[in-house]
Parts: C-alpha cells; sequence; structure tokens
C-alpha cells in the first residue's frame, strides 16, 4: 500500500467515485474497484496480507432508513486518516487509518447498531445522543456469551463512526459516546481469560505424535508418489480434451469394454451420489476416445449389451500407471494409485506440508501463509534460513498498518524436515507464487482464488487429514498410528505453535520430543527455535516455561501435603519452591507475569521423567554444565546423579524400582552375555537409588521441623 498518500479533500463522493481511492489500492491488485453507489464494496483491494480474508460490505444488508448516512462515513472511513490528534490517549494499538479485514469488521459494527437503532424507530443518525449511545452499551454487555473483546471492538467502532462523522463534509451531529470520557467499564462484561495465544490449549501429545507422524511421510515418503498420480491424472485428462472422436477409437472401445466382460473384470468406476458411475474420463484418456464418445458408447443399448448392469456388479477402481515407491518399514503404503484419488491426495500432501512447516517452525499460520517460492535457498554453509513476512505488526512511517507486512528482521531456522517440505511445495506452486496458493491448491473446481489458501479452509483441511490418515493407518494395520480426536477440541491451525512451545518447555533438553522420538530432529533444541527476534515464539516459551514450573510446584505441593517424601541434596530447596506454589497457581497467562516466575531463581525446579528425579536448579552447583557454561537453565539430558541439584519423591523411587523390574525379566539367554550384565548393573543401580531414597527421605513437616 502507498505510505505517501495526500488527504483527500473533504469531499461529497459522487455515485460514481470509486468506493476505495486508487492511491489506497495494494500493489499488484488486478480486480475492479466498485462505484461508491455500488450494493457491494469488496475489501480485496485494500489487502495484500495473502492469508487475510477478503470480506465484502453489503449495503442491503443496513436498514433503508440509515443506509446512505453509514455508506457516506463509511467512505471517509476507507479513504481517509483520522488526524494523529484522535490517538491522544488511546492505547498504542489504535491506528489512525485500519486495515481492509479491520475497516471491514467496523463497518459490520456499525450494520448491528444500524438494526438496533432500526428496531426503536430511529431513522437518522441525528438522533444518536449520549443516552442512545449509553443504552447500546448496556445492551452490548449484556448480551448472553458475547466476550469482553468482542464489546470492546464494537465499542471503539462507535467511537470511529462519531470521529468520522465528525470530520465529514456533511456531518451528522452523532454525539460523542460516553465510554470515551467515563472508561468502558461500565459497558464491559465481567473479564474471564486473557483470551489469545496464551490461552490456547495444546494438542496432546496422543493426538500430535501420529499426525506428526503421517505429515511427514506424506511430505518425506509419499510426495514422488502424490505428484505422479497427480501428473498422470492431468495427462490423462488433457489427452481427453484433444482427441477427436473417430470409427476406429469407438472400435477400440467397444473391444475394452467386451474384454472386460470376456474376462470378468471389474469396470472402472467412481463414487457419485446416485450411486456408482462409470469412470468415463479415466476410460477414455486410457483408451484415447473423447469424453462424449465414450459416453456414447457405455449408453448406446447396441453398444452396452447390458453394460451398466455388468458394472454395478463388477465395480472397479482407476489404477494409474504410475509405480507406488512409498514405503512404511519395507512395504508398499498402497497397492497402486488411482485416478479418482489423486486431487484428494494432492490435498492431503498440502496439508501435510501446512502441518510440518505450521508445527516445526513456530510460525503463526499467516506467517506460513505468506511464504513464497524461494523463501528458503540453499546456504553455501550452515543451516537453512527462511525468509518471511510479518503482518500482525507491520505498520508504515505513519504507524499505519501495512497490509503487504514487511519482512522479517531474522529470517526463521529451518530444519531438515522442513525444507523437505518448502522443496515439495515448490513442486507444486509456479516460480514466485505463495507456498500455498490458493489457485495451485485448488484440485478439485480450479475456482478464482486471490493469496493463499484460507485459513478456515485450513481446519477443514487438517481435520480432514487426520481422518484420512487413520483410515490409512488402519488399513495398513497400524491401528496405533492413528489419530484420536484431542480432549480439548478441534486440531485447528492456531494450537501447532503453542504445541511446538509445550514441547520444548517441557522435554529434557528442550528438545521436540515427539519429533527427536521419530528420528526427525536429532539436532534441534531449544535455543534454536528461541532465538528468533521480533515477534519471534520466544515469548510464547517464556510463557510456557513458566507454565511447565508452575505445574511441577504445584504437583509437588500436592504430594507434599499428602505426606509423599522427598530426598536428595537440594529436598529442603525443593520444599521452600513448593510451599510458594498457591500464589501462582492458575494466574500465568500474561509474559509479564511468566517472567516474574522465571526471574525467581528460587522457583527454578525442573522435573525430569527420564532421569527419576527433579532438578532444583542452582547454577553455581550444577554439573550439567561445564564452569564456563553456566546458563540459566538446566540441560536435562546430561543431568548427574551426584549433582547438588537433586531431588527424589516417593514417585521417582516407585519409577526406578519399576524400571529396574523391566529390566530384570529381560530374557538373558536371547542377548549377549556383556550386554546382559549391564543390564542386571543397571537395575541394580537403579534399585540402590530407590533404597536410598527410602532411606534418606524426609517428609514436609519434618522439614519444618
Amino acid at each position: 500500500m502507498t505510505t505517501s498518500y495526500t488527504e483527500l479533500p473533504l469531499v461529497v463522493p459522487s455515485p460514481d467515485r470509486p468506493s476505495i481511492e486508487p492511491l489506497l489500492v495494494v500493489a499488484g491488485y488486478q480486480g475492479t474497484v466498485n462505484r461508491y453507489d455500488a450494493p457491494t464494496w469488496p475489501m480485496a483491494p485494500l489487502i495484500g496480507n495473502p492469508s487475510a480474508p477478503r470480506e465484502t460490505i453489503h449495503w442491503m444488508k443496513f436498514p433503508d432508513a440509515t443506509r446512505e448516512e453509514f455508506r457516506l462515513i463509511a467512505w471517509h472511513l476507507v479513504n481517509r486518516a483520522l488526524p494523529d490528534t484522535f490517538l491522544v490517549g488511546k492505547v498504542s494499538s489504535w491506528r489512525t487509518r485500519q486495515s481492509g479485514p479491520s475497516t471491514y469488521g467496523t463497518v459490520l459494527a456499525w450494520r448491528n447498531f444500524a438494526h438496533w437503532l432500526d428496531k426503536r424507530g430511529i431513522t437518522s443518525l441525528d438522533a444518536c445522543t449520549e443516552e442512545i449511545f449509553h443504552d447500546y452499551g448496556l445492551h452490548l454487555s449484556r448480551q448472553p456469551g458475547i466476550s469482553r473483546s468482542t464489546v470492546g471492538q464494537r465499542l471503539t467502532a462507535l467511537t470511529r463512526l462519531w470521529a468520522f462523522d465528525e470530520g465529514s463534509v456533511l456531518p451528522r451531529g452523532i454525539a460523542e459516546p460516553p465510554w470515551n470520557r467515563e472508561g468502558r467499564d461500565d459497558y464491559l462484561p465481567a473479564a474471564t481469560s486473557s483470551g489469545g495465544e496464551n490461552s490456547t490449549e495444546p494438542l496432546s501429545p496422543a493426538t500430535m505424535g501420529p499426525l506428526l507422524i503421517w505429515a511427514l511421510r506424506v511430505v518425506e515418503d509419499f510426495a514422488d508418489d502424490i505428484l505422479a498420480a497427480w501428473a498422470e491424472k492431468r495427462r490423462l485428462t488433457a489427452r481427453v480434451a484433444e482427441v477427436k472422436p473417430t470409427p476406429a477409437s469407438r472400435a477400440l472401445l467397444r473391444t475394452y469394454f467386451n474384454d472386460l466382460v470376456d474376462r470378468g473384470q471389474p469396470i472402472p468406476t467412481h463414487d457419485h451420489p446416485g450411486g456408482r458411475r462409470f469412470a468415463l474420463t479415466y476410460i477414455a484418456g486410457t483408451i484415447g476416445a473423447s469424453h462424449g464418445q465414450t459416453n456414447s458408447v457405455v449408453s448406446s443399448r447396441s453398444g452396452g449389451m447390458g453394460l451398466e448392469q455388468y458394472m454395478l456388479s463388477n465395480p472397479g477402481g482407476c489404477p494409474l500407471d504410475t509405480p507406488v515407491t512409498g514405503l512404511i518399514e519395507g512395504k508398499p503404503w498402497k497397492q497402486s494409485l488411482d485416478f479418482t484419488e489423486a486431487a484428494a491426495m494432492m490435498r492431503h500432501l498440502g496439508t501435510a506440508a501446512f502441518i510440518v512447516l505450521s508445527y516445526l517452525t513456530g510460525m503463526r499460520p499467516g506467517e506460513v501463509l505468506g511464504l513464497t517460492t524461494g523463501c528458503c535457498p540453499d546456504p553455501e554453509s550452515g543451516r537453512h534460513l527462511i525468509h518471511g513476512h510479518v503482518y500482525k505488526t507491520a505498520i508504515d512511517e505513519n504507524g499505519n498498518h501495512r497490509s503487504e507486512g514487511e519482512l522479517r528482521d531474522v529470517p526463521w531456522v529451518a530444519i531438515a524436515p522442513v525444507v523437505s517440505t518448502i522443496r515439495v511445495l515448490e513442486r507444486i506452486v509456479p516460480e514466485g507464487a505463495l507456498l500455498f496458493d490458493g489457485a495451485a491448491h485448488d484440485f478439485n473446481t480450479k475456482r478464482t482464488f486471490v493469496g493463499s489458501v484460507t485459513v478456515g479452509s485450513w481446519r477443514d483441511r487438517v481435520e480432514n487429514f487426520a481422518v484420512w490418515a487413520s483410515d490409512l493407518a488402519k488399513s495398513l494395520d497400524r491401528p496405533h498410528e492413528a489419530v484420536p480426536a484431542d480432549r480439548n477440541g478441534a486440531i485447528g491451525t492456531d494450537r501447532f505453535r503453542r504445541t511446538l512451545a509445550w514441547h520444548i518447555a517441557r522435554r529434557p533438553g528442550g528438545l521436540v520430543a515427539l519429533a527427536i522420538q521419530y528420528g526427525h530432529l536429532r539436532t534441534s533444541i531449544s535455543s534454536g527455535y528461541a532465538s528468533r527476534s521480533r515477534d519471534g515464539i520466544h515469548q510464547l516459551l517464556d510463557v510456557e516455561t513458566a507454565r511447565a514450573t508452575a505445574d511441577t510446584l504445584s504437583t509437588l505441593h500436592e504430594d507434599l501435603a499428602d505426606g509423599v517424601g522427598i530426598s536428595g541434596p537440594a529436598a529442603r530447596r525443593a520444599i521452600h519452591a513448593a510451599n510458594q506454589a498457591p500464589a501462582f497457581a492458575g494466574t500465568i497467562f500474561t509474559l509479564r507475569a511468566a517472567r516474574a516466575v522465571l526471574e525467581d531463581t528460587s522457583l527454578a525446579v525442573h522435573d525430569n521423567p527420564r532421569a527419576y528425579l527433579m532438578c532444583v536448579y542452582n547454577r553455581e552447583k550444577a554439573l550439567c554444565h561445564r564452569l564456563a557454561d553456566r546458563r540459566d537453565a538446566p540441560t536435562l539430558d546430561r543431568c548427574q546423579p551426584t549433582c547438588a541439584n537433586v531431588s527424589r519423591t516417593d514417585h521417582h523411587a516407585d519409577q526406578l524400582i519399576a524400571q529396574a523390574e523391566v529390566l530384570e525379566k529381560q530374557p538373558v539367554d536371547l542377548v549377549p552375555v556383556p550386554l546382559a550384565h549391564r543390564l542386571q548393573v543397571h537395575a541394580q543401580r537403579l534399585r540402590d537409588l530407590a533404597e536410598k531414597h527410602h532411606r534418606d527421605h524426609i517428609t514436609q513437616p519434618e522439614a519444618s521441623a
């Protein structure tokens, strides 16, 4: 969007004036701009963000009486900026000019207000007194189920209505809303959670694990097969469109069908809402006939000879002449690739790529959808980097939102599976296009798209992918790899980033545990993710790490209250930290609250279930770091049994005994003697640690004595 735009003079727009002035239209927009008097105003000319919704203002949905008054103020809202003095006293997120989607949201709020006025017999905006706004504000706050943020947004929209009317060439004399002077508290419903990213629940490991497995398999192991099947389907379809019907092709069709019937072979079909149907395009492409001629042969009495009845009794698939190369544990993932499934498989391939990029980079959905081909060039040395745009915080020199976004100050780090995923996407879309270009990823209908596939579409595609992957797991006799429903609802698109932060913060060593478990991220550690600068994932990591600490201390506090014993050189420090747990349990929703916990070194208690202990971290005493490498957090995959930061509870001791029993039950006659000896020694070491705990442990009352 142009940032040197000169403010329009105060005018009454003529009916044929553009609804959006030319200098405000984003670069590269190819569509039309509707007239001022048009029944609709598409907002697309204002939007450069590829993943932003492109809504349209429908004027016929406004009441007749006030429609034109709202239209005039809306034209000023779209094309003019408020004076800078308007921002005095406002929060930092306020702008003198809004983005396209925000403009649409403001006008939508005006429409709701217009209908409220209409129901009360108010037919002109000059009747909007302070009392009217007061009543409407109370009306908003009392609506069942409405959130505090939604009411706040609608109040803001009405403040803009007043401000733009006051600066209009034909002001209606709308009164200033009372909340501008008196504050909003009387008009806002009670606060619940803080909302936003920090209140989003992470996906459970039971769901994220198999979902990631299948997404990586599709991208890394099945992509070549799917792309080859798609290319073959397009080749056959194009052949049908190009071929001219001839007597020879008709004879080939009759021979083809007669041969299938004579040999008792199934006839290629596809699913249809009314039942099975002949796969005419596939058959025509295979034989080299036209679609119409193929349809004529199967439907003609002389050529069909009861063919439709035979087809219904012997329906078959449409196998493509492309080899299956993808394997799962040495076995093909499919027996053959089908013409009728090619488009759906391409859709699943795109969805798998979206899941991988969203989860393994920590990007927001809008940032993923803004990536283009060439965003991750092969480096001469070092790691691959992803160069992308940020949209949420992009502003111009006047402090207004830049719809087209701006290049991130620091690129994202790309690990190997992410690079592979980007390379697959670059094979799907044209050079220079968005990796998730809407037109390129619409494999069924080929509708006209501007920008990327929408976030709403991805929500549906992700859910469909989970169902498809589960069905595939069952068909391959791998029911343990089905994707179960998450206990907190739909998978969605916004939960991947939070889930990544959860795993980094709560797994030993800060590793992305699920992915490492499956051998894909052997060298990726939390610092590689947390090193992002502006608007990266590090703030979300701070919140999640603080929550992990709070959860550990809350659990320990409950255990100690129940009489559970604790041992180790750091036992008394752990008890002291646990006593502070009730003060912040369930309160960590903001970065400020998280950092208050993280900066309190007395609360640094980290559970390490793999080592059957807790680390009460004091970096001066830590053995997990070298002397010159005293970090602010432990490296839990290097825990040393003799470290002064170690503590154990009765639960850890029980786990030690359980693991010892597992090792002792190993059939010693089936493993080499040295290995069997090491297993027995390790089992005894675990038992010794458990016995030492029970010998030395103390309870909370004993620690206070």
